[in-house]
């Protein structure tokens, strides 16, 4: 299983909606941001794309790299989260 930083950029709430909708169908998840989660599968990054990308309109955005050198950040979403991105990145 690797972790993914899954980056995006959509023209409207309803299609972030759909974004997020998608990225919790993987086995572990974590917000990072509004426009940025972090994953964890055992799928290739441009299977992740191609996953999520399916519910992005025309012009929209998608970004997948996996994450696993170094990590640093402040004011994650709670401690939960902080947690999460510790462990997992």
């Amino acid at each position: 299983m690797s972790c993914y930083i899954v980056t995006f950029e959509t023209a409207s709430e309803a299609s972030r909606q759909k974004v997020r909708e998608r990225l919790k169908t993987f086995p572990r998840f974590c917000p990072v941001h509004k426009y940025c989660w972090a994953i964890v599968t055992d799928k290739k990054a441009a299977e992740v794309r191609d996953y999520v990308g399916e519910v992005l309109q025309q012009g929209e955005r998608i970004f997948v790299i996996r994450s696993g050198t170094e990590a640093a950040w402040r004011n994650s979403y709670g401690v939960k989260n902080n947690e999460w991105l510790k462990k997992n990145l």
